[in-house]
């Protein structure tokens, strides 16, 4: 954990919100923060909820400390990083991504915990239902409207015409992957899209799925959400070029990494809404009375220097429709 490097992110000239006059005086919350990506990554979504703090009066070193636990990708260690905030006994646990809220699901402590972009909180089992989670999870899913894969490979589609088989990599050692393998398979399959299934758990794999792509004579790929490609991202996004391969991502930084195009939830917007979670449970709500909310904010993004480089012009369809285009 380095935090001196995240303190930097939000120092400097920041005022205290009025807001913060409304909080218990002397009141000083302890909130562990989990991530299963490196810390470098989390920056601009820590960033984000740092914002969100701020808006409801907390504030970072007056009535407000955080413990953070990176995982950098290594799945392994994150039952190790769970025992270690458990014991420290913080007041509510933000936790980012399925593979932490399944390690603290097994760790089985009483302590809230708001989750951050956990896809299908119900297929994995942190609730009974999004309206009234029912126990010690809460949070943000980023589980989107029926539909919603294939519009992203409609997208791609429309984008790279004449494709018909796509790849999808995945991560085993990630339970929404695991879970959502029938679904990802039905939509492709609806949208009449032959499938290449592509795995990878470490970088070596990463780099080894793409000529396997390439050998199979997938047309493109889509990748799913997960730490180990977003740690890796500017080289995901060299590798994609290198073998020519057109790639629809779920999250932004991706494109601005080099990406061709995203269709996905704001993930900054998610961030931001978690500290109202938090908020509340140090209030005294409980996290099983607090409804799991779905993404509300969508955006297209595309990177037009990588569409040249691939040879892809974005039809007019496509231009219109973009939320940020990156030149």
């Amino acid at each position: 954990m380095d935090r001196r490097r995240f303190i930097a992110l939000i120092a400097g000239a920041l005022v205290a919100p009025l807001a913060a006059l409304a909080q218990p005086a002397g009141k000083v919350a302890r909130v562990a923060y989990l991530s299963a990506s490196g810390a470098a990554e989390a920056g601009p979504n820590r960033k984000a909820i740092m914002e969100g703090f701020r808006s409801l009066g907390w504030i970072e070193g007056r009535n407000l400390l955080i413990e953070e636990r990176y995982a950098e990708t290594r799945t392994e260690e994150l039952q190790r990083l769970v025992g270690e905030l458990v014991r420290l006994k913080p007041d509510v646990i933000v936790c980012v991504g399925p593979a932490p809220a399944m390690a603290l699901k097994k760790a089985g402590a009483d302590i809230p915990v708001v989750f951050i972009a956990v896809a299908d909180p119900i297929g994995i089992g942190l609730a009974t239902s999004l309206g009234r989670p029912d126990g010690r999870f809460t949070g943000l899913a980023t589980m989107v409207p029926a539909g919603f894969l294939g519009k992203q490979l409609e997208l791609l589609r429309e984008s790279v015409p004449g494709m018909s088989r796509v790849a999808f990599l995945t991560n085993p050692g990630n339970p929404v992957h695991a879970v959502g393998r029938s679904l990802r398979l039905k939509a492709a399959q609806d949208h009449g899209f032959e499938v290449v299934e592509l795995q990878a758990k470490t970088r070596e794999e990463l780099e080894a799925a793409f000529p396997e792509a390439v050998r199979q004579k997938a047309d493109a790929m889509y990748l799913s959400g997960d730490p180990l490609p977003i740690q890796h991202r500017q080289l995901v996004a060299e590798l994609a070029l290198k073998h020519r391969l057109p790639i629809m991502y779920l999250f932004r930084l991706h494109v601005e990494a080099g990406g061709l195009m995203s269709y996905g939830t704001d993930t900054a917007d998610l961030y931001r809404r978690a500290a109202g979670y938090v908020d509340r449970i140090l209030k005294g709500a409980k996290p099983g009375d607090l409804p799991i909310e779905q993404p509300t904010r969508f955006e297209l993004a595309i990177n037009m220097k990588a569409a040249r480089a691939l040879g892809i012009t974005f039809p007019r369809s496509v231009l219109l429709r973009a939320d940020r285009v990156i030149e």
